[in-house]
């Protein structure tokens, strides 16, 4: 049912590339059954989409906030948006 999915994007700043980041995040959305994707920004962070039932969401977000154990999480931006009912998660 979508009334039960939210939508949250996330920007994790820090040491976030090179260190399995996106690919951590594609395997814990998967294994929660969290739609969404991921990718590396020009800038260095890390951007990603999670859409899912709302324990599930946060519990990515909460995540992202540490990031994989080689990862140095500096700062992370959360915004909430209007779910689009998409499915699957992939990195862009």
């Amino acid at each position: 049912m979508a009334d039960d999915r939210i939508r949250r994007r996330v920007t994790v700043h820090g040491r976030v590339q090179g260190v399995f980041f996106r690919d951590s995040l594609r395997r814990r959305a998967q294994s929660h059954d969290v739609a969404g994707w991921a990718c590396n920004r020009s800038d260095g962070a890390v951007e990603a989409v999670f859409e899912g039932k709302p324990e599930d969401v946060e519990r990515l977000v909460r995540f992202a906030e540490g990031g994989p154990r080689q990862a140095e999480v500096e700062s992370v931006d959360v915004n909430d948006e209007e779910p689009e009912g998409i499915s699957g998660f992939e990195i862009r």
